[in-house]
């Protein structure tokens, strides 16, 4: 076992196959062997560890889709070793289903609380197992897949729990915090001192009046970054919808007299500094197809046939005081 998992490390964090990987923590021999089989049955690559210790060294070669874990273990128990699980950033994500014998509420509550989806109470009862595993594993791959498409389409979010502490985020986010937030110790999940500081005001605003509080705008050196604070009606989900607007990028109004839209403007922009299609579609989240009518109209509408010409004239009148595009 030991070297597939360190041939797995090398190659990637997740086995190059499509069946679902649970790994199965319980310091019973017996429970671990009824398990296995099961899920080995069912269609699963099945991984053990006998103790918390245990399964946080396999997390360190390998991501499962889904924990089994054992609430009540000698040395770390199961609440403990979720605890520690959901601070590691290649596992944060993965579900984690507590098998317990403890059926009292507080044990219940304490397994939620610690990041836990979900929980079955002992004596084991192996189907029912496996179709609650294959049911998490499914949610939790559209999750991720809902994720990804979010990073593709460049959009830069925070997804927040409850009280404010963030959940998830975007790839462009976390960019953007470094990028903005330089002198803040990047962590994992954790917002920088100013941003946390103004959402905690914000958030108590929002549940006194029930209105969306003014956007948070840092300056940077070429541009600002704007972070609103949005709330879904119907859920009361929060949210961080971040925004960056750059200096040095013409806007609408400076290329009115053309009568461009201001997404064609914002296309434009970048075509003066040399971006190709793919990389304006992943800067303005939207597909190189969508960027390349846009293209068509603005040579229309400049009167040109190239995009070296489009640029051309973009970077000229920005810097022409004679006319209206700085």
């Amino acid at each position: 076992m030991d070297d597939n998992l360190n041939h797995a490390s090398n190659q990637h964090q997740r086995p190059l196959t499509a069946r679902p990987v649970v790994l199965i923590v319980d310091d019973i021999p017996d429970n671990l062997a009824l398990l296995s089989d099961a899920l080995d049955e069912s269609g699963h690559i099945v991984l053990v560890a006998t103790d918390g210790a245990s399964a946080l060294e396999r997390l360190a070669f390998i991501t499962p889709d889904l924990i089994l874990l054992d609430a009540v273990m000698p040395g770390l128990d199961g609440f403990e070793t979720c605890r520690r699980i959901k601070l590691l950033d290649s596992a944060s994500q993965v579900p984690v289903v507590f098998m317990t014998g403890l059926s009292e509420t507080e044990h219940v509550v304490k397994g939620f609380q610690v990041g836990g989806i979900d929980y079955v109470t002992k004596p084991i009862r192996p189907q029912e197992i496996v179709a609650r595993v294959a049911a998490h594993i499914r949610t939790a791959r559209m999750m991720s897949q809902a994720r990804d498409v979010i990073d593709a389409a460049a959009h830069a979010v925070i997804v927040l729990g409850t009280d404010g502490k963030p959940l998830w985020q975007t790839g462009k986010a976390s960019f953007w915090l470094e990028k903005y937030f330089p002198r803040s110790a990047p962590q994992s999940l954790k917002l920088p001192q100013q941003l946390h500081f103004w959402l905690n005001q914000n958030l108590v605003l929002l549940r006194q009046t029930k209105q969306i509080p003014q956007a948070l705008v840092i300056a940077g050196d070429d541009g600002e970054l704007i972070i609103n604070l949005s709330q879904n009606t119907q859920s009361s989900e929060l949210t961080l919808l971040m925004e960056e607007k750059s200096f040095s990028l013409p806007t609408a109004l400076q290329l009115e007299a053309y009568r461009l839209t201001p997404r064609e403007t914002d296309v434009l922009a970048w075509v003066s500094k040399g971006k190709t299609n793919r990389d304006i579609a992943e800067i303005l989240g939207m597909s190189p197809r969508t960027v390349n009518k846009h293209l068509e109209h603005i040579y229309v509408k400049l009167g040109v046939e190239t995009r070296a010409a489009a640029a051309a004239l973009a970077i000229n009148r920005q810097y022409d005081t004679g006319h209206t595009l700085q």
